[in-house]
């Protein structure tokens, strides 16, 4: 019987798989194995390497449907990949060769029904072998990546580091993923009711069927299950990190132009007012009418700025002058 209530850290593990039994398998996608006695939640996980507060939000959506409001910085991307890569080999590995025995042991042999389910049941597998691959093949590694902190090649777009984890996808982020996560249950319910309508009756195999069509009927709710913990979990916590390294990325951006500007050759102070102009919008003849030198030696600033500073852009001379003081915020902000 499952009891509605969210499991908390101090509640024992024993009462979730007693009042659920359904999260046995989530125990084992989670790393955590059996034998904790009448250790809490909170005990076991420590003891197990998983992070407690990620366990139980999965385990209070599965049962309870209940999903974190807003944006919960506490969960473990990394623990939630854990779980989603072991899910899938328990699936791709077990759960679906499992069945497909057991459909062949319960099933005619060289009955044309029987032919036509078997082949109904493999293309659902191929299917749920593609969705799982495209997962395995691009949102994994782009997590692990991020994981990694090695998302600045997305943030800036550096030449000179590939992508190599996705195959050269170097635009790939999770939105991509979201949009392209479909469902994979169709063949599975058309399978079970050619199975339910319309076979015919045969008392020797008929427990046999029935055991297995009940298992099918499982794994489709444990597939959309696992589909909604993506969605709902998974996804949120990966825009989250994506924000996180890219406002860290930035900020580290920006620190190096300045600490790279300090150690560099001294920037004189007709150089300084140069970058100000720049910085300002005026042209080379605009700054060598207001500083009353030729245009000539106007290039030759700019020249010698760029090879002190290592800064060939705008962009770099606005966020320079800004951090060395040289102009007030407000002028180019507003």
């Amino acid at each position: 019987m499952i009891r509605v209530k969210l499991y908390e850290a101090d509640d024992k593990m024993i009462d979730i798989i007693s009042d659920n039994y359904s999260m046995l398998q989530g125990l084992s996608a989670f790393g955590i194995r059996l034998g904790f006695g009448d250790k809490t939640v909170s005990e076991v996980c420590s003891s197990q390497d998983v992070d407690c507060h990620t366990f139980l939000t999965v385990v209070n959506f599965l049962i309870n449907g209940y999903a974190p409001k807003g944006t919960d910085e506490r969960i473990s991307v990394k623990t939630l990949l854990t779980y989603l890569q072991a899910s899938h080999r328990y699936f791709l590995d077990f759960q679906l060769p499992s069945i497909r025995r057991k459909l062949e042991e319960s099933l005619s042999k060289g009955d044309e029904l029987a032919i036509l389910i078997l082949r109904l049941y493999d293309e659902y597998a191929r299917d749920v072998h593609m969705h799982m691959k495209y997962e395995e093949q691009t949102l994994f590694p782009y997590v692990k990546a991020l994981l990694a902190n090695e998302q600045k090649q997305h943030v800036f777009g550096k030449p000179d580091e590939p992508w190599r984890e996705n195959k050269g996808k170097a635009n790939f982020n999770v939105e991509i993923f979201s949009k392209n996560h479909g469902s994979t249950t169709s063949k599975l319910q058309e399978l079970k009711h050619i199975i339910i309508k319309y076979l015919p009756q045969d008392g020797l195999s008929n427990n046999q069927l029935t055991a297995t069509l009940f298992d099918i009927y499982n794994i489709e709710e444990w597939l959309n299950n696992h589909s909604q913990v993506e969605d709902v979990i998974f996804v949120p916590a990966i825009r989250l990190l994506e924000q996180q390294i890219k406002a860290q990325d930035a900020s580290s951006r920006i620190s190096q132009i300045i600490n790279n500007a300090e150690s560099r050759e001294a920037i004189s102070d007709r150089e300084r007012e140069i970058i100000v102009c720049l910085v300002q919008g005026l042209s080379n003849k605009e700054i060598a009418d207001r500083l009353c030198i030729s245009i000539h030696t106007v290039i030759t600033h700019r020249r010698n700025i760029a090879r002190k500073l290592q800064i060939h852009s705008l962009a770099g001379l606005t966020l320079y002058a800004i951090a060395n003081n040289l102009i007030d915020r407000s002028i180019i902000f507003g």
